[in-house]
């Protein structure tokens, strides 16, 4: 029989999100009910809920940075036992037969991964996410938390963190490495943290100076304000890794002139409008323009690891579910420090 779940469940694209509840079915052979416990507000899910990106099968329960606690499991279960802290970030399925998912890229899916939310499972049924009290997930698409990382602080590492160390990791960040984080959020904090904890040197460039003691104390060796016309100047050909963070235009141009030789910038952030840049300013210095989603499971798993040997966590601001529709407006205007987070306890 399925069970029933609390939720915070978006009817349209213009109205707020409101209480409610969903089914969710019995585990399968292979997979976990997962007790959730904390979930973070990514700014995906803001987009998705309001309709700004691809049709949304309305209506929508999104949240892709869970953490929770198993609490059954389905009799062919190897990887996790009742009591198991685990986390879901932004898929739960793939075809897992294509050259992506044999890779352990399963994000990259030439099929198309199944989402954690508004997307259809292989149950036919639209996926629902983590703003809810519990959800149920084959174990080959779940990870394990460490012990020494706080349910908490945990939840936004499914989905920032994992986002933030896929690109350091794989553009080979490490001792000697000059890298810039271009913003100082929910994301751009993760990557401060995990650029140090490589041993990089970090920069990190935002549009103002106010969270300069933040990001110093996170790791960051020099904050730098983009809103100053000089700092582009002053920066010409500093760096060899720029991840973008921001989900708003900006002028790609001028932040390629940071770059060094072979330098590249890795877009992560997602605005709706389209990016332009002149040829130039690649080819003119050989420089490289890239993009990058989050990890795959085995790479997800690394990054937890990751954090617990290093004693990295999100910086979070807890909330009540009741709160949800208030947290998506300070988080349009920057107003958190660094990631909201759902107590599923108040649903």
């Amino acid at each position: 029989m399925p069970t029933l779940a609390k939720a915070y469940i978006a009817a349209s694209a213009d109205s707020p999100l409101q209480p409610g509840v969903i089914e969710r079915r019995d585990p399968g052979d292979f997979e976990v009910l997962i007790g959730i416990r904390f979930t973070g507000i990514c700014h995906s899910d803001i987009h998705t809920a309001r309709g700004d990106w691809a049709s949304v099968r309305y209506p929508v329960v999104v949240g892709h940075e869970i953490a929770g606690i198993v609490e059954a499991v389905g009799a062919k279960v190897t990887r996790f036992a009742v009591g198991d802290c685990v986390g879901v970030g932004c898929f739960v399925d793939s075809c897992r037969e294509c050259a992506s998912c044999r890779a352990g890229e399963e994000q990259y899916c030439l099929r198309g991964a199944i989402s954690t939310y508004n997307s259809i499972g292989r149950d036919g049924v639209p996926t629902a996410g983590g703003y809810s009290t519990s959800i149920v997930v084959d174990e080959n698409y779940a990870v394990r938390i460490p012990e020494g990382i706080p349910l908490e602080a945990a939840a936004p590492l499914l989905c920032a963190g994992i986002t933030m160390y896929s690109p350091l990791r794989n553009w080979g960040v490490g001792p000697g490495t000059r890298v810039a984080i271009v913003g100082m959020g929910g994301l751009g904090h993760m990557g401060v943290k995990f650029a140090a904890a490589l041993g990089a040197e970090v920069s990190v460039l935002s549009q103002s100076l106010k969270k300069e003691e933040d990001a110093r104390r996170l790791g960051a060796h020099s904050y730098h304000a983009t809103s100053d016309p000089a700092t582009f100047d002053i920066l010409a050909g500093s760096f060899d890794l720029i991840v973008n963070t921001v989900s708003a235009p900006i002028d790609l141009d001028k932040y390629l002139s940071l770059l060094a030789l072979d330098g590249t910038m890795v877009l992560v952030g997602l605005p709706t409008e389209p990016l332009s840049q002149r040829a130039y300013s690649l080819a003119g210095f050989r420089r490289s323009l890239a993009g990058s989603k989050m990890g795959g499971i085995r790479q997800t798993q690394e990054m937890l690891d990751f954090c617990a040997a290093h004693g990295i966590g999100a910086e979070v601001e807890i909330i009540a579910a009741e709160g949800i529709n208030e947290a998506y407006e300070r988080v349009l205007v920057s107003d958190v420090r660094y990631r909201f987070v759902i107590d599923a306890n108040t649903y």
